[in-house]
């Protein structure tokens, strides 16, 4: 697995190259920071651990750009140890959020979480789900329906996953909000909302419609 470091104190730097690589990581950990988004998505990394006081660009905003070219999962890892910029990383699209100073055994343990997290599938469950010819493919989170295909978000994957896991029945709001606070993916109602009023706006464009159902007080089905 692939770990790209951002994190611009050099000692910490290293200190996190040495602890990674022990742990069998294969790590990048660049010391330049001019175009670090672009190094990271030219590594195609299984994950980031990203500080917030960079130069240059912050930690929060470089989480944003990432977030609009790739899903791969983001650990903020920094000395700002504050509830809000936590809320504020969680909500750009981080999977978890961990203060300095840390312990390396925590730190480890985290990361393999997160990673697990991020896995395709759990064993013996297949990342590809169809239902009207419409194809989820979890491993590239994209929709497919006959020869057009739509990118999809992390939030956007994982709503709809739960919709395919059991075709035909309603899936509640409240049970959608705690599936994907289960997944770090912290949303309230109104972005729920919003969420699938994007997922059938991309459906509508690869030319599926209606395919997501909404019962009042029953909740979503496909």
């Amino acid at each position: 697995m692939h770990i790209f470091v951002i994190e611009d104190e050099p000692l910490i730097r290293r200190e996190l190259k040495i602890l990674l690589e022990n742990a069998l990581y294969q790590v990048t950990a660049p010391d330049t920071f001019d175009s670090v988004t672009r190094q990271a998505l030219d590594a195609r990394p299984d994950l980031v651990l990203l500080d917030i006081n960079l130069p240059g660009l912050s930690g929060f905003e470089i989480c944003t750009q990432l977030r609009q070219q790739m899903e791969v999962p983001v650990i903020f890892l920094t000395s700002r140890d504050n509830s809000a910029d936590e809320l504020n990383g969680l909500l750009l699209g981080g999977d978890d959020y961990i203060s300095k100073p840390y312990h390396a055994p925590v730190l480890l343990a985290r990361i393999a979480a997160v990673l697990k997290r991020a896995g395709n599938a759990r064993p013996g469950e297949t990342s590809l789900f169809t239902k009207g010819g419409v194809t989820l493919d979890i491993a590239k989170c994209r929709l497919l329906y006959r020869e057009q295909s739509a990118e999809l978000t992390k939030s956007e994957m994982k709503i709809l996953h739960r919709l395919f896991r059991e075709p035909g029945a309603f899936v509640s709001r409240m049970d959608l909000i705690e599936y994907l606070w289960e997944s770090r993916i912290f949303i309230d109602d109104n972005t729920l909302s919003v969420h699938v009023t994007k997922l059938r706006e991309k459906l509508r464009s690869i030319g599926v419609q209606d395919f997501i159902v909404t019962r009042r007080g029953m909740g979503y089905r496909i």
